[in-house]
C-alpha cells in the first residue's frame, strides 16, 4: 500500500507522539493548528510543513493601535415599536459587546439608514447622539416599527471567538484589519515577507484565509450565535469599500442593499443586480489583494494554500476571478459527499484537500467509541463522492495528543487513510461512467456549484433538510452534475444537459422567485421539455403567483399547489398508481423531510404517492400529492415534495433521472441492486468498484456496462474492486 497524501497536526509538546502516528497512518505532511507551534525541529519529521497564516489578524500590535483601520460589519438593529411620535433605538442592543462596537466616524454615520419597517419606507428625520450611542427618532408613526442600519467595527475575529471560548485560551484577543486601507494592506503584505524570511522550513502556506469572515455575529453576552451564514458578505462592508464600488460602478450603494430588510442577502434570497455587482466588486478586489500575496510566497519557493472556511468571503472558488489568484492548493472540511464534492471540483489548482472530521478538540473528540463511529460514518458518505471525484489529499485538524488517546480511532485513521490511497491510486486520473447529464437549475448557477441549501455548510436545519438530501444523494450517483442560471436557459444551454433540476422553497434563489414570470424563461423550458428534454422539480419548483397558477410548469410538472384562492375549481385526480419504475426499489414510506400538503395532480399525471387527508379521507379535492410523474410532448417530468438522504431515496432520484432522461435501459449498466451498495465504473481502466454505504453485510448482484450479471457479498462498509 502506498503513502502519503495525509496531512496531520501536530504541535512543539507532541514531538515523539507524532513520529509515531506519521508512521502509523502514513502521513507525508504535518500542519499546526489555531493556537499551536510547530516543533523546532519539524523538518525532522521528514514530510511538508504546512503553516497557518492568517493575513488579516496577523499583526495585533498593529490592529489595536490603528483602530480606524479595522474592518466593519454591516448590522440592524432590532425592532422597535413606537408607542409616541418618538422612539429611541439602540444600536448594539444584543450584539455581543467583545466583538463589535459602533463605527461613528463620521462617512460612517451618513450611510447609516434609518426605516419604517411597517411601510417599508426610509425615514430621514433622525439624529444621532455621540455620548449614549443611541439613535432618536422623531415623527414616528405610533404602532409603526422601526430599525437601524449601521456600520460597526469587528473588535475579535469570528473564529477565535469559538477557539478562544472553547479552549479556554487567555491569549491577547485578535483583531481583523483591513486591505481596503492602503496602510494596511502595506502592513500585511511586510509581516508577510518577514515571515517568509523567518520561516524556512515551511513548504506550505496555508491561508486561513485571507481578509473578510463568513457572516458570524454572535449575542449579547456570548449567549449563542445571532447570525451565521456561511457565504454572507456583511464583514466585507465598510464606508470606504462602498467608496470604492461607487467609483467602479458609478452608482450608489446602500446599507440596505447588503442588510436587505435584515435578510443580510442570504444565499436563499434571489439575489438584486446591486448584490450581484457588489459580490463581484469585492470579489475582484480580494483577488487582486491575494496575487499579491500568492506571488510573494512563491518567490520563496514555496505554495499558496487557501483554507475554504473563515475569512474566505470574496474567494469565490467557481467565481469567474478565482483562477488569477495564483493559488496552488485550496483545504476545507467537509462531513458529507457535497462538500466533498465542492472542494474536490474546485478548477485552477494543483491539488485540493479535504479535512476530515471529527476536528481533535475536547469538545468533538472525547470517546473511542462514539468518535469511530463518527469517522466512520463520515467517511462512508464522503466516499460516495469519492468514487465520483476524488480529492487529492485528506488530513485531519486539531490536536493531535488528544487522537492519541484513543486507540481505536487511531487504527480506524489508518485503515481510512489506506483506503483513500487505494482508491485514489487506481482513479484519480480516470473519469467515472455516468449515463445522463444533469444540470441545476438556479439563480446562483455556477457560482453556488455544490453549494446549495448550505447555511452552515452541512449543519442540519429542519427547514431544508429535505433539499440538501438531493444534492446529497447527487454526490455519489453515476450522473454529470452541473449547475446553471436563468441568463443560461435564456442563452440556450439547455439542450446541452438530459435532465433539468429546479427545487427548493418559494421566493428563494434556488427555485427562482419573480423570475418565473418571465415568459421567456418559461417558454424555453417547455420547449426543451416537449421536444424530449427531462424535467425534475422538488418542493416547490418554478413557484410564484402569476396568471392563474402557482408552479409555472405546472403543465410540464403535472402539479400544482392549491394556495387558497382557486379552491373552487374541483380537482379529480387522486389516484396513486403502483409498480412504476422509479418506485420499484422503495419499500416501506418514503422520506420526503419536512411535509408539503396541498399539492394536487393535473388530471393525466401519474401519481406515485400520496397523502390521504386525515379529515377528509379519499375523495373528490382530498389528499395531497408527495410524488407524481408526467408526460409532456416527447419529455418527461418527476416531481416529490423533498427527499431527506438515505439510501433509498437516492436509488429512487436515479431511477427517476434515468425515467425522465428515457433511459431506463441503462439502469443495469455498471449497476449494484441493493440500494445499500453502488457501483462506480472507470471505462479507460475497465475497472468497476462495488461499495457498501452500510454497517452490515449486503448481498447484490453486479451488472457490467454490457448487462452481465453476478452476486457479491460484502461486508459492512466495504469496497471491492472488479477487473473486466
Amino acid at each position: 500500500m502506498s503513502k502519503g497524501r495525509l496531512t496531520i497536526p501536530t504541535d512543539e509538546s507532541f514531538v515523539e507522539g507524532t513520529k509515531e502516528i506519521i508512521e502509523k497512518w502514513g502521513a507525508d505532511a504535518v500542519r499546526d493548528c489555531d493556537g499551536t507551534k510547530l516543533p523546532e525541529n519539524v523538518s525532522d519529521f521528514g514530510c511538508k510543513v504546512y503553516k497557518t497564516y492568517f493575513l488579516a489578524r496577523g499583526n495585533n500590535d498593529f490592529a489595536y493601535s490603528h483602530k480606524e483601520y479595522l474592518q466593519n460589519i454591516a448590522l440592524i438593529s432590532e425592532r422597535y415599536m413606537a408607542e409616541t411620535d418618538e422612539v429611541e433605538i439602540d444600536p448594539l442592543l444584543d450584539y455581543y459587546e467583545e466583538q463589535v462596537e459602533i463605527n461613528d466616524d463620521e462617512n460612517s454615520v451618513l450611510r447609516w439608514q434609518v426605516f419604517d419597517r411597517t411601510s417599508g419606507e426610509e425615514v430621514k428625520t433622525w439624529k444621532y447622539d455621540g455620548k449614549t450611542k443611541k439613535v432618536k427618532v422623531w415623527g414616528a408613526e405610533k404602532m409603526h416599527e422601526y430599525t437601524l442600519n449601521f456600520f460597526a467595527k469587528s473588535l475579535w475575529d469570528a473564529t477565535q471567538i469559538y477557539n478562544y471560548n472553547c479552549n479556554g485560551w487567555t491569549v491577547r484577543k485578535d483583531r481583523d484589519i483591513d486591505p481596503v486601507f492602503p496602510v494596511a494592506a502595506d502592513t500585511m503584505k511586510s509581516d508577510l515577507e518577514k515571515w517568509l524570511k523567518d520561516n524556512p522550513q515551511v513548504n506550505v502556506v496555508r491561508f486561513t484565509t485571507f481578509f473578510y469572515h463568513f457572516f458570524l455575529v454572535h449575542a449579547r453576552g456570548y449567549r449563542h450565535q445571532k447570525y451565521f451564514d456561511w457565504f454572507g458578505y456583511p464583514t466585507s462592508a465598510s464606508p470606504t469599500m462602498f467608496d470604492k464600488f461607487e467609483e467602479e460602478y458609478g452608482y450608489k450603494i446602500t446599507l440596505e442593499d447588503v442588510i436587505d430588510n435584515g435578510y443580510f442577502a442570504n444565499c436563499f434570497r434571489e439575489p438584486t443586480k446591486t448584490v450581484i455587482d457588489y459580490m463581484n466588486f469585492v470579489e475582484k478586489f480580494v483577488t487582486q489583494k491575494v496575487r499579491v500575496f500568492t506571488d510573494l510566497v512563491h518567490s520563496y519557493g514555496k505554495e499558496a494554500m487557501m483554507f475554504l472556511g473563515d475569512n474566505w468571503i470574496g474567494g469565490e472558488i467557481y467565481g469567474e476571478k478565482f483562477k488569477d489568484m495564483g493559488l496552488d492548493a485550496v483545504v476545507g472540511s467537509v462531513n458529507s459527499g457535497a462538500t466533498l464534492r465542492m472542494l474536490s471540483e474546485i478548477p485552477y489548482l494543483k491539488y485540493t484537500e479535504a479535512r476530515f472530521l471529527p476536528y481533535f478538540f475536547p469538545d468533538t473528540l472525547f470517546d473511542d467509541d462514539f468518535c469511530v463511529k463518527y469517522l466512520k460514518d463520515n467517511w462512508r458518505t464522503e466516499r460516495r463522492a469519492i468514487m465520483r471525484k476524488p480529492v487529492d489529499r485528506i488530513g485531519f485538524g486539531g490536536y493531535l495528543s488528544i487522537a492519541a488517546k484513543y486507540p481505536v480511532f487511531v487504527e480506524s485513521v489508518g485503515k481510512i487513510a489506506d483506503e483513500f490511497r487505494d482508491i485514489y491510486d487506481k482513479i484519480s486520473v480516470v473519469k467515472p461512467y455516468s449515463s445522463v447529464k444533469v444540470a441545476m437549475l438556479n439563480s446562483w448557477g455556477k457560482k453556488r456549484s455544490w453549494m446549495t441549501h448550505m447555511v452552515c455548510q452541512d449543519a442540519p436545519y429542519q427547514k431544508i433538510q429535505n433539499y440538501q438530501g438531493i444534492l446529497e444523494a447527487l454526490a455519489g450517483l453515476p450522473v454529470d452534475v452541473n449547475f446553471i442560471n436563468f441568463d443560461d436557459v435564456i442563452n440556450g444551454k439547455l439542450d446541452e444537459y438530459d435532465v433539468v433540476f429546479n427545487y427548493g422553497d418559494e421566493e428563494t434563489a434556488f427555485t427562482g422567485g419573480e423570475v418565473w414570470k418571465d415568459p421567456e424563461v418559461t417558454s424555453k423550458i417547455r420547449e426543451y421539455v416537449f421536444n424530449g428534454g427531462g424535467f425534475i422539480g422538488l418542493g416547490k419548483p418554478s413557484s410564484v403567483q402569476f396568471g392563474g397558477q402557482y408552479f409555472q410548469l405546472a403543465s410540464v410538472l403535472g402539479v400544482d399547489e392549491e394556495r387558497g384562492v382557486s379552491i373552487f375549481r374541483h380537482k379529480f385526480n387522486y389516484e396513486k398508481s403502483e409498480g412504476h419504475f422509479i418506485t420499484q426499489d422503495v419499500n416501506g414510506e418514503t422520506d420526503y423531510g419536512n411535509d408539503l400538503l396541498n399539492i394536487y395532480a393535473l388530471e393525466g399525471t401519474e401519481i406515485l404517492d400520496i397523502a390521504e387527508d386525515k379529515y377528509l379521507g379519499k375523495g373528490i379535492n382530498a389528499g395531497h400529492v408527495k410524488m407524481a410523474v408526467n408526460k409532456f410532448g416527447k419529455g418527461r417530468s418527476f416531481y416529490a415534495t423533498g427527499l431527506k438522504y438515505n439510501a433509498e431515496n437516492a436509488r429512487l432520484l436515479y431511477r427517476a433521472i434515468l425515467w425522465c432522461a428515457d433511459k431506463e435501459n441503462s439502469l443495469k449498466k455498471a449497476f449494484s441492486t441493493d440500494v445499500y451498495t453502488e457501483c462506480s465504473y472507470y471505462p479507460e481502466k475497465k475497472l468497476y468498484a462495488i461499495i457498501n454505504n452500510s454497517d452490515e453485510e449486503r448481498k447484490t448482484v453486479f451488472y457490467d456496462i454490457d448487462g452481465n450479471s453476478c452476486e457479491y457479498t460484502l461486508q459492512g462498509g466495504q469496497l471491492i474492486w472488479i477487473e473486466k
